[in-house]
């Protein structure tokens, strides 16, 4: 911690305190995020200690914009950048989604930093090549999640006679008719727009597998195959199990669902972990979702420097206080995901990511289109909005159409 103190004071990659920084010398670091509540301000709060200890002579600015995955933060993101105000950072999905920023020249290469700081070998090189466009690095990872997590109500479960986890589709299914059999109001508790995305994605792996899930994403696997068709029709049965005012929900409005005992299972991201611990919720258990065997669906929320930034050397304390040891344990202990880095002790945090820890080292990894790993930001609104539209009329045809069609205009080409 001293080291990385004195080296974020210093005039190179520091803090700002010798009046050197872009914008005029400016002290705060407006960092900008969508952590609003629950687990992810828990995480972004331990975060803000290390770096109020490391780069004292900066002051952190809360920029948050709450909604979950970022769909308001982004919006309103996109409009500063357009206006030339960008803030001091601002968090980004690491991986394909940052491509719109580095082709729009809004973010700067940190490729050197991540020598000085000694991120390109305290970072796994697969997380490596997965962030880096063209050679260069744009962000700095605060962490890995895994996206496809099956939660439950342990009590409302066991009390439909369900005493094995599900771990093929139809399994699951036969599951969701106990649940409903039982009375229980929301079998498979569900919110709007990203949040069915990762459902409809988990399916995907399930009937697909990783190969070919990721295939859909870099061109080698056609969205207007069988197997494709196949996970449409799956996900169509799924949402006759949820609740009917799905389109309204955030997706802590579906957690919730699960704490009051008014559903069985919800799909999410193991944010959900220490939502669920920081709301004081214990009865809850957890499964890689079912037929998705040993894939592990990974997401990395990162931070960048962007051009024209007001305290760039402030942003940098906070990029390196992101990537630091001590950081990552105070952000993920509470945050619910893991380090990025390879250096951490499974002992220094609780059972959940214990257990992700032990998974992502053997795991087969696949990106995520909703959360930015898989897929580019206009390539996100094309899925989103046909997804939001089959949540309505359940076409499968035209689902299957119109993603193929944005797989067509978005995909890398070959």
């Amino acid at each position: 911690m001293a080291f990385l103190a004195a080296a974020c004071g210093s005039s190179s990659s520091g803090s700002g305190s010798s009046g050197g920084s872009a914008g005029g010398g400016s002290k705060s670091v407006e960092v900008f995020t969508w952590w609003a509540d629950g687990g992810e301000k828990a995480g972004l709060d331990g975060l803000v200690g290390v770096f109020n200890t490391a780069c004292t002579g900066d002051k952190f600015v809360n920029g948050a914009v709450a909604g979950g995955a970022g769909a308001n933060a982004k919006q309103v993101l996109a409009s500063r950048l357009q206006q030339g105000d960008p803030p001091d950072t601002f968090q980004a999905h690491a991986g394909a989604e940052l491509s719109d920023y580095i082709n729009a020249g809004q973010i700067e290469d940190l490729s050197a930093e991540y020598k000085e700081w000694g991120l390109d070998t305290a970072f796994p090189k697969g997380l490596l090549d997965n962030i880096s466009v063209g050679g260069k690095i744009y962000s700095v990872p605060a962490n890995i999640h895994r996206a496809n997590v099956l939660w439950s109500n342990k009590t409302v479960v066991s009390g439909a006679g369900i005493t094995t986890a599900p771990t093929t589709m139809a399994d699951f299914l036969a599951d969701l008719d106990k649940l409903k059999a039982k009375g229980v109001q929301t079998p498979l508790a569900l919110g709007k727009d990203w949040t069915q995305e990762m459902l409809f994605e988990a399916v995907l792996i399930s009937d697909l597998g990783p190969a070919q899930f990721t295939g859909l994403w870099n061109g080698t696997t056609d969205w207007k195959g069988a197997a494709v068709t196949q996970g449409i029709n799956d996900y169509k049965k799924l949402l006759s199990y949820t609740n009917s005012d799905r389109d309204t929900y955030d997706w802590t409005d579906a957690e919730k669902l699960i704490m009051e005992g008014k559903a069985g299972y919800q799909l999410m991201g193991d944010w959900e972990a220490a939502d669920l611990d920081t709301k004081g919720f214990k009865d809850y258990g957890y499964q890689v979702f079912p037929g998705n065997g040993n894939t592990y669906q990974w997401l990395a929320d990162s931070f960048v420097l962007p051009k024209g930034a007001k305290n760039a050397d402030g942003t940098k304390c906070w990029l390196k206080t992101v990537g630091s040891a001590d950081g990552q344990k105070a952000f993920n202990t509470k945050k619910g995901s893991i380090p990025a880095r390879t250096d951490a002790s499974p002992a220094d945090y609780p059972a959940y990511q214990q257990a992700a820890m032990a998974d992502w080292k053997v795991d087969t990894a696949v990106p995520s289109c909703p959360h930015g790993s898989a897929c580019s930001q206009g390539w996100q609104g094309a899925v989103a909005s046909a997804q939001g539209k089959f949540s309505t009329d359940q076409n499968v045809s035209a689902l299957q159409s119109s993603l193929a069609a944005a797989a067509a205009q978005f995909a890398p080409k070959k």
